[in-house]
């Protein structure tokens, strides 16, 4: 086990020696003299192999006034951008957004930041492309390639976002940003500052049923919840004559959360009985760097990637109750300091290997958590007095190395196909009080096709080997004083595996927009969900096996083919299930948690010949209920959020929206039964809350500059 822990040390090593050795050679590349093809430099060598779809430029998007790249992939007709932070390495594809060819070595700082760095007029064309025409493992189907080119001056924009809502929340004034670009004929910057401020909260009755479902308590209830996530975030390209690319990605912030929630509690006479003040707070900083360096090697090309993530995250969770009577108050407090990294270091060597792309890749990575948690509660005399808390104060780390081999080529004119096969090892270890190590080899691998059936119908298909990404707080244990749960320390945990099968047909109809249909299955082993522990309590686990499948479509609908200007209709529904053993009671189940049903709606009409437009935007999702051992509860809001707005694309150079939101009166809805004995059916409580949150007003102000 030792041993292997140094194989995956030497990897690493091994990669921080490549990518001190490529430093100078990036400097001198940064010295190079303007390419006579900008453009053609901009996109690089990759763009060039791409299998081109269909092809967009920034003109097909005046109608919705954009700013930044951002704004015009949001509005490719049949296109949700997807990808998120949650990737096992940099290896996993999860976004389906390139720009210039190459994807973006960042993960909360990865490609849809980058694009809404990117202003307009840096915006050449945006091409919708065969992702099994690509030599990145894991795209498959549409994916977008946005090409940019810097306009040789220094560009601006901005956004002010503030937010009102019609009862009980303060109002958002400081959510906005302001982002720069620059760059040449070789080169190109960007730096944006940002804050996502958002200022939430409800309020609305809870009731509270014995084992008899007999009314026995009430509670009225306001809660809020106000934060700040604020960040400086940038990226720089350079192309050299010699095809050399060096890109540089950087991000740093700080998130702020407060939560506060007041219940008054009574018993169905309706006297005054309690008063409880919940309180959680976090502050969180935050940063991640991520660096590749391209470059001819042999017959092929080499590409080096670094990345580091890091976040200091200090979180406490107070709860306090008071009596009319005057008794002597009862609470607790839970306090916990996570530090999470990430370190990634990568090598990717492209060449041409019969008539197709070999990528040869090599990754070394190090994800590792540090918890020191307190928990206390009062005593007697309401003294807050610490409990001993087993497991709540633990480290957590995985050493992991990965190799695998893409191989992409053309079938026919038509016919695109890409082959991966691989292996990961990891070490995970966890210390503290049930602290173990442990290693595993998980084999990885896929075979994609994308066939362009003809001009106007693409149909692609995938089958995947995958292993899943763990989260690192599940092996911690931890307290919820708000609803009163404990999870335990489990060492345990292994990474999902799974068989993915997918397919997904594309057909561009003209001028009347696009149909995107796909399908999925998938056969996971390993599944996290809530378990028993052999040595009593429960914490997140692994289940055997479980079954996932669903299908999705999205579709674009343009009033111009029909002869009347200006309306756009986007809509799109997915429909999931799942099928897992209960490990309680031996019965089939949803996955805890699993989305069954998202639908989303978007109605636009740009009235012709004028800066006016106007629309509707709709949401609603269905979830499955979250189950532990002793509780089954169901997060679900009533039917759908609706919103309304008006837009002029021209106040003084100003786009200003407006917008009105929750127009049917969404509400949001908690319940949860709390079991005495589930396996027995034996009920202890049941608890239903049904909160408003009013109607919601909303401005953007966008300018250029």
């Amino acid at each position: 086990m030792l041993r292997s822990s140094l194989r995956s040390t030497h990897l690493v090593g091994a990669a921080v020696t490549a990518l001190v050795a490529c430093a100078p050679a990036c400097a001198a590349a940064a010295q190079e003299d303007p390419p006579a093809d900008p453009a053609a430099a901009s996109a690089g060598a990759d763009s060039a192999a791409l299998t081109t779809r269909s092809t967009f430029a920034p003109d097909d998007f005046a109608r919705f006034a954009p700013r930044n790249a951002f704004d015009m992939a949001r509005n490719v007709p049949g296109f949700a951008i997807r990808g998120g932070e949650g990737a096992r390495g940099l290896g996993a594809a999860d976004t389906n957004v390139l720009i210039n060819g190459r994807r973006i070595s960042g993960k909360a700082n990865g490609p849809v930041e980058a694009l809404r760095r990117i202003p307009t007029e840096d915006v050449v064309r945006l091409e919708l492309v065969d992702g099994a025409s690509l030599g990145i493992g894991g795209l498959t189907g549409q994916v977008l390639n946005v090409v940019t080119n810097a306009s040789g001056r220094i560009t601006g924009q901005f956004r002010y976002n503030p937010e009102f809502r019609s009862f009980g929340t303060p109002a958002r004034l400081l959510g906005g940003s302001v982002a720069l670009a620059g760059g040449g004929a070789k080169s190109e910057w960007t730096v944006q500052l940002r804050n996502e401020s958002n200022r939430r909260g409800n309020e609305g009755p809870e009731e509270v049923f014995d084992g008899a479902d007999r009314l026995i308590a009430l509670r009225d209830e306001k809660a809020n919840f106000n934060s700040d996530r604020m960040d400086l975030s940038g990226s720089y390209a350079r192309t050299a004559d010699n095809g050399n690319i060096l890109n540089l990605t950087g991000q740093t912030g700080g998130f702020i959360f407060r939560e506060t929630e007041v219940s008054l509690q009574r018993p169905p006479s309706g006297s005054l009985e309690r008063v409880r003040n919940l309180r959680r707070t976090e502050d969180e900083f935050n940063y991640e760097l991520g660096a590749d360096y391209e470059f001819a090697f042999g017959p092929g090309r080499l590409k080096l990637i670094g990345y580091h993530r890091s976040e200091d995250s200090p979180f406490t969770n107070r709860v306090e109750t008071t009596f009319e009577d005057g008794r002597v108050p009862q609470g607790s407090l839970f306090a916990q300091d996570a530090d999470e990294s990430e370190t990634i270091l990568r090598t990717e060597y492209t060449v041409k290997a019969g008539s197709g792309n070999l990528v040869a890749a090599l990754e070394g990575a190090r994800n590792s958590l540090s918890i020191l948690s307190s928990f206390a509660e009062r005593d007697a005399a309401g003294v807050l007095q610490p409990v001993i808390f087993a497991g709540a104060s633990a480290d957590v780390n995985e050493d992991r190395a990965d190799a695998r081999l893409t191989w992409n080529r053309a079938l026919a004119a038509s016919l695109q196909m890409q082959v991966s096969a691989g292996a990961e090892y990891s070490r995970i270890s966890q210390s503290g009080p049930f602290g173990r190590t442990r290693s595993f080899w998980r084999p990885k691998g896929f075979v994609a096709l994308d066939w362009k059936v003809n001009a106007d119908l693409n149909l692609a298909g995938r089958i995947e080997r995958k292993v899943g990404q763990l989260d690192f707080f599940d092996f911690i244990a931890t307290v919820d004083l708000d609803q009163d749960r404990t999870n335990d320390s489990n060492a345990d945990l292994r990474p999902e595996q799974s068989w993915v099968a997918d397919v997904e047909a594309s057909w561009r109809m003209g001028a009347l927009g696009n149909l995107t249909v796909s399908g999925y299955y998938e056969l996971l082993t390993d599944v996290v969900d809530q378990i028993p522990l052999a040595a009593g309590g429960q914490a997140p686990g692994n289940i055997p096996s479980a079954r996932l499948y669903g299908l999705e479509g999205r579709v674009t609908l343009l009033s111009d083919g029909i002869g009347w200007r200006g309306t756009r209709i986007d809509f799109s529904a997915e429909w999931a299930t799942s099928r897992v053993r209960d490990p309680l009671l031996g019965t089939v189940r949803q996955i805890s948690g699993n989305e069954l049903f998202t639908t989303d709606f978007r109605l636009r009409h740009d009235i012709p010949d004028t800066p006016w437009a106007l629309g509707l935007r709709g949401d609603w999702q269905k979830v499955a209920r979250r189950v532990r051992l002793d509780e089954v509860s169901l997060d679900q809001p009533s039917f759908a959020f609706l919103f309304a707005f008006v837009e002029h694309k021209d106040v003084f150079g100003l786009t200003v929206r407006g917008r009105v939101g929750n127009l049917v009166g969404q509400r949001d809805r908690f319940d949860r039964t709390i079991f005495a004995d589930r396996a027995a059916g034996r009920v202890a409580f049941r608890e239903s809350r049904d909160r408003r949150y009013g109607t919601i007003f909303s401005f953007d102000i966008e300018g250029s500059f």
